[in-house]
């Protein structure tokens, strides 16, 4: 009986030794060069890393290992051999560049008190001398990649218990206060049963995929997933991707792929940016499943993917969108991979008081997808503010329970007893608050936004992302995926004030209509919202923040423009948002701040 994931690979070294666990596909020049990894080596390169762990760990040490990779082999095994040591993994990205990420790591190691970290031989000395400008000289900072000396044979298995946390799954939030969510041995087993039970996953499934191995989607569904499932998993950089995003598909066809999975960007980016000669020949008939999630997805962008490739042989089934966060390990919801994914088109004026109903002839609409049916989780919608469970068709607060939820925040018992362990008002106990707003209809999960994105006018809750879909759309100079809407708080007396921050493609940049283009995202704001007066901010790409997973980091984008940190090729605003801004409003003619109320 398989209890653990280490359980699995210990099958598969006795069952097929030779198979194929691991092909990383590497950048070398023009082509991209296989790394392959078989059960066998998998399972003596973590049994290595079991051993060196122990040896340079004291007798019954159980503190967590910071495990700093660049995406490679390495750190699979590396993850593999904290589960064979009996040690809590935590992943991160390498902190390769000062600024965010090594921010992000330092608060990561600071919250866990990690106990060592592991990296590749060619990264050791400049962590250890981090750790050591970092006060934490106590933190063995130890080599292991590739085929390292050691004596694998002197590997013996841990005693593990189903509730010990198998690994920290960070989020990828704040950086001073990141917050790391506990993942047992019992959560990871429960999600990759509730996988297989989605997606139908058979024995021996080759995945595919670009995605960070340090984020949740990339680790527990393209990774950990097919050894759980005794197949292959076939890897890239996330790099390798976006330079060229028809490498995915290539990947697909070489390799026979049957499942992958990509937040809604890379579907897009694939779409726009793959030319007829690269998809010439490829052939992606073996594609069962490709998931869609870790952001908000547009019906749009999988119509667009599905008819550029249907002459590739993609399967419009294929097409999964899915619903999953780290506090449940992963998947929440998916879909039925015998049948198209569901769209639902509804009232928008209804939906901004929290029910859907059917579009009505002459009214505004907005087009819903369906995350799929709940996979081994119980769902329910639940209003924030009276916890009162919610009737379908109505928008609540998604609030979650059963054996994929993790068991809280790490050293953080009230964040944990707040999020954990809900209640509602007719006193079911034990629900996780995600924070997410959603409804449920014929079963199906409808996810609609976040609580505290939701911008309140009037009594009407506006979605931020449709308004960033609305302005992207209106024309070719606005970058897809680039753009991010909030609110900034006034006076007493006040409003709050709408801010539409908003990415221009290259080709734009030098035209002298900046202002005119700002002028036009206000008039559509104003007329398909009305919101009034919207302050816009027009910037490069690359400029809005995005996680590991490409969710649009809204929260941190206030922040920044609130601090004045934002590069703004043109910004249009009211005088009392001006005067919000640390250090005042730039008045040069590049970034003009303009009060004009009526337009």
């Amino acid at each position: 009986m398989r209890r653990t994931l280490t359980d699995a690979v210990r099958a598969g070294v006795e069952q097929y030794p030779e198979r194929l666990a691991f092909v990383y596909l590497h950048e070398d020049d023009r082509i991209m060069r296989p790394e392959r990894l078989t059960y066998a080596e998998l399972d003596r390169r973590a049994r290595l890393v079991a051993t060196r762990l122990r040896e340079a760990s004291k007798k019954g040490d159980t503190s967590p290992v910071l495990l700093l990779y660049p995406p490679t082999l390495d750190f699979v095994t590396a993850f593999l051999g904290c589960f064979y040591a009996g040690r809590t993994a935590i992943p991160a990205p390498l902190p390769d560049e000062p600024g965010e990420r090594l921010a992000r790591v330092s608060g990561i190691l600071r919250d866990a008190s990690a106990g060592a970290v592991l990296t590749l031989p060619e990264h050791r000395e400049a962590l250890s001398a981090w750790l050591a400008g970092a006060g934490e000289q106590e933190v063995a900072c130890l080599a292991a990649g590739g085929d390292f000396d050691g004596d694998p044979d002197a590997w013996f298995p841990p005693q593990v218990r189903d509730q010990e946390v198998a690994f920290l799954q960070y989020s990828s939030g704040s950086t001073s206060t990141p917050k790391g969510v506990m993942v047992t041995h019992a959560n990871l087993v429960a999600n990759q049963e509730a996988i297989r039970r989605a997606m139908d996953t058979q024995q021996g499934v080759v995945a595919g995929s670009w995605l960070p191995l340090y984020h949740d989607m990339g680790l527990i569904g393209m990774t950990l997933h097919p050894l759980w499932m005794g197949g292959t998993s076939v890897q890239m950089s996330p790099i390798s991707f976006i330079k060229q995003p028809h490498r995915w598909l290539r990947m697909i066809h070489d390799y026979q792929v049957e499942g992958t999975a990509s937040p809604n960007f890379g579907y897009e980016l694939c779409t726009r940016r793959t030319t007829e000669e690269q998809s010439a020949g490829l052939d992606l008939s073996s594609l069962r499943v490709a998931l869609n999630g870790a952001e908000p997805v547009r019906a749009d962008t999988i119509r667009a993917f599905t008819a550029r490739f249907a002459a590739n042989g993609l399967r419009p089934e294929a097409m999964l969108p899915c619903y999953g966060l780290a506090e449940n390990t992963l998947l929440v919801s998916g879909g039925d991979t015998a049948r198209q994914h569901v769209e639902l088109t509804v009232d928008a004026h209804c939906l901004e008081q929290d029910e859907l109903q059917p579009a009505r002839a002459g009214r505004a609409t907005r087009t819903l997808i369906g995350c799929g049916r709940p996979v081994g989780t119980e769902v329910l919608l639940v209003d924030p503010m009276t916890l009162e469970v919610l009737p379908e068709a109505r928008v609540g607060e998604i609030w979650l329970r059963g054996t994929s939820v993790a068991a809280g925040y790490w050293n953080r018992p009230e964040e944990t007893a707040e999020s954990f362990q809900a209640s509602t008002a007719d006193g079911r106990t034990g629900y996780f608050r995600t924070g997410d707003l959603g409804a449920l209809l014929g079963g199906e999960l409808y996810v609609t936004g976040r609580i505290k994105e939701m911008l309140i006018h009037h009594g009407r809750n506006l979605y931020p992302q449709d308004i960033e879909h609305a302005v992207q759309d209106s024309g070719p100079a606005f970058r897809k995926g680039g753009g991010a809407v909030f609110t900034v708080a006034g006076s007493e007396a006040e409003r709050d004030h709408v801010v539409v921050v908003q990415e221009i493609r290259p080709h734009a940049y030098d035209e002298p209509d900046l202002p005119g283009l700002a002028v036009s995202v206000r008039e559509l704001v104003s007329r398909q919202f009305q919101l009034p007066a919207a302050n816009v901010v027009l910037v490069r790409p690359g400029v809005i923040r995005k996680t590991t997973s490409g969710k649009t980091q809204r929260t941190l984008m206030r922040q920044l423009f609130l601090d004045g940190a934002l590069p703004a090729l043109h910004q249009r605003l009211e005088q009392p948002v001006a005067a919000l801004i640390d250090g005042g409003a730039d008045d040069s003619p590049e970034s003009a701040s303009l009060a004009a109320p009526g337009r």
